[in-house]
C-alpha cells in the first residue's frame, strides 16, 4: 500500500503554540529525516543542510513564503517532539513503503547513541539507546524503537517492536542474547526464523 510521508507526518501534533510558528511542524520534520538521511548528523549539519540545498527545497517542497528553519528552530523542535508519535508515524511509513517479496531476511541491533550519556547518581549513569530493524533484501529500516539502558532492555524492546510491526514469514538475524525461550515463543507466533550469527552452535540458528 503506497503511502505518502508528508502526509504522515502530517498527523502528528504539533505541541507548539500558533503565536511565532513560522513553519509547519511536518516541514520541519521532513528536512530532519532527508537531512539525516543525507548523511548530516546533528542540528548545525541539519542546518548546514538547508543552506546548501535552500533552492531545491523550496522548490521541490513548495515551501511557505520560500521560508526554511534554521538550526535553532529544528533544534527547539527535536526537544520538544514527541519522540514516540514521531517514531510510530516513520514506523508505520517506512512499513507500507516496502514491496511484498518472499521470505524477508532483517539485521536487528541495537546502538547507544553518541553525546547521550546523563549520570544521575554516583555510578549511576544512563544512556539513550536506539535499535533498529533492517531489511537486507531491501536495504531499507523497516522500523525502530528507542530506550533509556537503565529503565528497560534491548530484548524487550526488540520483543515489542518485531510483534508492532507485524512482520511475518521472515527471518531476524539478532545479537545471541535473542535466543532465549521467550524471544523464541513470540517469533513462534510471527512464524518467522531467528538467527544469531556470533555462536556457532545448534541454537544459533532456531526456526518457529
Amino acid at each position: 500500500m503506497e503511502t505518502n510521508l508528508v502526509e504522515e507526518l502530517k498527523k502528528i501534533k504539533d505541541f507548539r503554540i500558533n503565536e511565532g510558528r513560522r513553519h509547519p511542524l511536518w516541514l520541519v520534520l521532513l528536512i530532519v529525516i532527508m537531512g539525516t538521511m543525507s548523511g548530516y548528523l546533528g542540528y548545525r549539519a541539519l542546518g548546514d543542510f538547508v543552506t546548501r540545498h535552500k533552492e531545491a527545497l523550496i522548490q521541490t517542497l513548495k515551501v511557505p513564503k520560500n521560508r526554511l528553519p534554521s538550526y535553532s528552530t529544528i533544534r527547539r523542535v527535536m526537544m520538544g517532539i514527541d519522540f514516540e508519535e514521531f517514531l510510530s508515524v516513520f514506523n508505520n511509513w517506512a512499513i507500507a513503503t516496502m514491496e511484498p517479496e518472499g521470505r524477508r531476511w532483517y539485521a536487528v541491533d541495537g546502538k547507544t547513541l553518541r553525546g547521550s550519556q546523563k549520570t544521575l547518581e554516583e555510578n549511576y549513569t544512563q544512556f539513550v539507546q536506539v535499535v533498529s530493524v533492517y531489511s537486507t533484501t531491501q536495504g531499507l529500516i523497516a522500523g525502530m524503537a528507542e530506550w533509556l539502558s537503565q529503565s528497560n532492555s534491548e530484548l524487550i524492546v526488540v520483543q515489542n517492536l518485531i510483534k508492532t510491526l507485524g512482520l511475518e514469514d521472515a527471518v531476524f538475524t539478532l545479537d545471541a542474547l535473542h535466543c532465549q525461550k521467550k524471544p523464541q515463543k513470540l517469533l513462534l507466533r510471527a512464524k518467522t526464523t531467528i538467527s544469531s550469527p556470533s555462536r556457532r552452535t545448534k541454537k544459533s540458528c532456531m526456526k518457529c
